[in-house]
């Protein structure tokens, strides 16, 4: 094969194990033979929409099959694929796709979006059937972008990281290392796809292991514990707030978890409690540390030391490097690393030291056994619900509001999500801005999780010598002061 790319992985699986159960939806299964022939069907319906080598293909949709499908059939063209989380706005999502300059958009029909060669998922079955399934070849090499996935940025405009196919691949080979996925892994899909996490640390490591993968659209409790029960589901991924839920949930005494070989959380620290718990059902519980440009994986922490080690972000993983800056921002280095953003050069270089290494942003500290923690954010990103959110986006966003002077956004903590939104707010005198009028006016604007939850309205903002908002100072504000 002359693709030596991701496009010819499901050609590749299904000569090994063609009668293997590859993905699982909805109570269907597609084998790896199955899946290569749709693969190829779907791809030469993309040529013939003039979809080639390097164009950009989107797909924007709550996890399904054809999520996958869209990828490999892209890759299979040496496109590049474009994931959209399907929670943004519409003004959000069109500038997204406006970026990159998709080609194509494939859509689900609950989830649109302004594009002229859009394709729903309403007529896709028939769509794809009528491709020809006459073999394809396109050269394509390993160090050929692949993905682009966007992540919000300091300056509140987000910036396409591109993965190539090699970043992809050397993330599975570091996390097959530090995990043993076996041939005969059934994992459970309920992240969701557009987030490099769920997308490589599960579905990519179980495709290349021949395993299956059981898709679900969302995060259901309850239909997620009967999918464990009846797949006999043995690895899954997941952010911490999932873990707390089902923890807390009427399920968790009940529900027959006893095929369950690993888990792994990302996204957030994880509560020493919500591990012990785990640990107490025999569970095995894996974390680490990584972002979207490090596709994801940077550091891991190994199932035996997440009790000696909590709140550790583990090692790094082992193709990877890391260090500390003499500030101590943890950097990366590895060939799972983005080579850069979409169309800006300026964020790549500001992105790497001189020397080639990443800067991630985060402040780390390294214990005596060379384990990670991390302990701040140098760009005040905050977690919520494995949701990153920068405050930056949202402060232009909350600026936008007529009666609104001036605004401060940070993380706070919170029991279920991890944290949460706090703005302050400067209000134009005389005008009669409340909390509730402001999350109304942002519900259209911003997605649902990166919309603060505490909103104060205050006379004046504490700032440095220099001017600037002193966020720290704001962090150590009681609430409702």
């Amino acid at each position: 094969m002359r693709n030596a790319g991701l496009g010819s992985w499901p050609a590749r699986r299904a000569r090994i194990a063609p009668a293997r159960d590859a993905l699982t939806f909805d109570g269907v299964s597609t084998t790896y033979a199955e899946l290569a022939d749709r693969t190829t069907r779907l791809a030469r319906q993309l040529e013939q929409l003039g979809v080639g080598r390097g164009d950009r293909v989107a797909y924007l949709g709550p996890n399904h099959p054809s999520f996958a499908e869209t990828m490999f059939a892209a890759h299979l063209l040496g496109a590049i694929f474009v994931p959209l989380n399907f929670r943004l706005t519409p003004a959000e999502l069109n500038y997204q796709l406006a970026d990159s300059g998709a080609r194509v958009l494939i859509h689900a029909p609950s989830h649109r979006a302004e594009h002229q060669a859009a394709i729903s998922l309403d007529g896709y079955e028939e769509w794809l059937a009528a491709g020809s399934s006459a073999p394809l070849d396109v050269p394509v090499a390993i160090d050929d972008p692949a993905l682009i996935l966007y992540t919000s940025g300091t300056t509140g405009r987000p910036k396409g990281a591109v993965l190539s196919h090699a970043n992809l691949l050397w993330n599975t080979f570091n996390l097959l290392v530090g995990a043993d996925l076996a041939s005969d892994e059934v994992t459970l899909v309920t992240a969701p796809l557009f987030h490099v996490a769920a997308l490589t640390q599960t579905l990519l490591p179980t495709f290349i292991k021949g395993g299956r993968s059981v898709i679900t659209p969302g995060w259901d409790i309850g239909e997620c514990v009967a999918l464990i029960e009846k797949y006999r589901v043995t690895y899954m991924f997941g952010v911490s707030t999932m873990y707390g839920d089902l923890a807390a949930s009427p399920h968790w005494r009940t529900a027959d978890l006893s095929s369950v070989r690993m888990l792994m959380c990302g996204g957030a620290a994880v509560p020493d409690a919500v591990i012990r718990t785990y640990q107490e059902r025999g569970l095995v519980f894996c974390q680490g540390y990584g972002l979207t440009e490090t596709a994801p994986g940077a550091t891991f922490l190994e199932a035996g030391d997440s009790v000696r080690k909590a709140g550790s972000a583990g090692v790094p993983v082992f193709f990877d490097d890391i260090r500390l800056a003499g500030n101590g921002e943890i950097e990366v280095q590895g060939p799972n690393v983005t080579p850069g953003y979409w169309n800006d050069p300026v964020a790549t270089a500001a992105a790497f030291t001189d020397d080639g290494w990443f800067r991630t942003g985060d402040i780390g500290r390294l214990d005596d056994d060379g384990h990670l923690y991390v302990v701040d954010r140098v760009k005040d990103m905050y977690i919520s619900g494995g949701e990153n959110v920068y405050p930056a986006e949202v402060e232009n966003v909350i600026a936008d509001h007529p009666d609104v002077a001036e605004v401060a956004v940070v993380g706070v903590p919170d029991a279920r999500w991890g944290e949460v939104g706090r703005a302050f707010v400067r209000s134009r005198p005389g005008s009669a801005l409340d909390a509730a009028g402001l999350r109304e006016f942002l519900l259209p604007r911003l997605a649902k999780y990166k919309i603060p939850v505490h909103v104060e309205v205050v006379a004046e903002l504490p700032r440095t010598g220099s001017g600037k908002v002193l966020k720290s100072a704001l962090r150590r504000l009681p609430m409702n002061a």
